[in-house]
């Protein structure tokens, strides 16, 4: 794609990368074909390339407004079209360049700022976020039904957890909302690592991954976040800490983003890559883990949920998959297993109309095979998922552990 970036354009700080992204972009559409949004609303700019071509006339000096805005808004960053587009274009990079300059020229009506100030000032504060949840379940009766679906009434509480005592350690990132929403996830997790013979060591000054800020155009804030999670994992990771295992996929797509993100950051760079060179999802722990001795007592009836993060971003689609099935469980067949399910980080809030409807359209494919239960491996398709009340959802790393009883 021939570009012509303006001269304002050539002073931002990620220009050569961003002219580098069009520049490998051929027209082909292919990416619309698997786009979630341009198969909900068939326009071309809520598709890959129509945004590609509304950041390439931002960047080029065209005059933008709200409607750009709206169209770049709309996009999940489900990086599906990524999976599909046969000339590697690395789209969510272009995405989040584009955003950060259409937040700058394009003021946010109030009621949008104030909304998205808050999103950002309590999903990244497990106190906040955990006492507000709280106040939420008791009033939920009270609540209109659209509410009432994006606070769960109840979580299976978190057994103990081991105490450290193998030589082979790791660092887990506990999450923002996690602890709160599925406080069994993290627990089970260091559990069955227990079990094979790897610890789960703390890191009390890791907080939030930065992902939130980041996608909500606060870009710097969640580089900060970044940073402080860099320096809380380093002692351990100085000590010989073998990973930092994420049990969230999206936090851990984020934080592998980590050396791309800072690698201009001359005290940063080089711990930031190697923070993101330690980072693993769940799966890539235990899928190189002798699990074979290990059978589920029943042969459950089980759909699979692979999120966007874990399948698009991280590209490890089928592993979890994997290990369900070496362990007994029967998984069912999940018709357009690719598509989003509309949860995206904090899309479900501040995009409540497509969200909804990408969930019915999930929660259709993940049922047609009548599971007992649906398993996933991010929080917040989780909650999202489970919001409809319909099949029960929880994380996958539970069902490992049901295995081992």
């Amino acid at each position: 794609m021939q570009t012509n970036l303006s001269d304002e354009a050539k002073t931002l700080a990620r220009a050569k990368e961003a002219e580098d992204i069009l520049r490998s972009c051929v027209h082909c559409g292919f990416c619309n074909a698997t786009c979630p949004t341009y198969q909900l609303l068939g326009n071309e700019l809520d598709g890959p390339r129509g945004r590609i071509y509304l950041i390439k006339q931002m960047l080029e000096g065209e005059p933008v407004t709200d409607k750009t805005q709206l169209h770049l808004d709309r996009c999940l960053t489900c990086r599906n079209c990524e999976t599909t587009c046969p000339s590697g274009v690395t789209y969510h990079a272009l995405l989040d360049i584009g955003r950060a300059e259409l937040e700058r020229r394009v003021p946010r009506p109030a009621r949008e700022r104030m909304l998205r100030h808050g999103l950002r000032h309590v999903i990244p504060r497990p106190a906040v976020f955990d006492a507000l949840l709280k106040a939420g379940r008791i009033a939920r009766p009270l609540m209109p039904a659209t509410l009432r679906q994006k606070i769960p009434a109840k979580t299976i509480a978190a057994k103990s957890r081991p105490a450290a005592r193998h030589t082979r350690r790791v660092l887990m990132l506990e999450g923002c909302v996690q602890p709160s929403l599925s406080p069994n996830t993290n627990a089970a997790t260091a559990r069955v690592l227990d079990r094979i013979g790897i610890s789960v060591i703390d890191a009390p000054r890791a907080g939030c991954c930065g992902a939130t800020d980041y996608h909500l155009n606060a870009q710097e804030a969640g580089l900060m976040r970044a940073r402080r999670n860099i320096d809380a994992w380093w002692p351990a990771i100085e000590a010989g800490a073998e990973a930092i295992v994420q049990t969230a996929s999206g936090c851990g797509a984020f934080i592998k983003e980590y050396g791309h993100l800072l690698r201009d950051d001359p005290q940063y760079a080089a711990k930031a890559a190697r923070v993101s060179e330690l980072a693993r999802d769940l799966v890539e722990v235990l899928g190189a883990e002798p699990l074979d001795a290990l059978r589920s007592a029943e042969r459950r009836r089980i759909a699979f949920h692979c999120p966007c993060t874990l399948q698009h971003a991280q590209k490890l689609g089928g592993a979890v998959e994997a290990i369900l099935t070496r362990l007994g469980y029967d998984l069912t067949a999940v018709p357009d297993a690719h598509l989003c399910c509309g949860s995206a980080g904090t899309y479900s809030i501040t995009q409540p109309e497509l969200s909804m409807q990408l969930r019915d359209r999930k929660l259709d494919a993940l049922e047609s095979g009548a599971p007992e239960m649906i398993v996933t491996a991010n929080i917040g398709c989780q909650t999202h998922l489970a919001g409809a009340g319909r099949t029960g959802v929880r994380h996958w790393i539970e069902l490992v552990e049901d295995a081992m009883q």
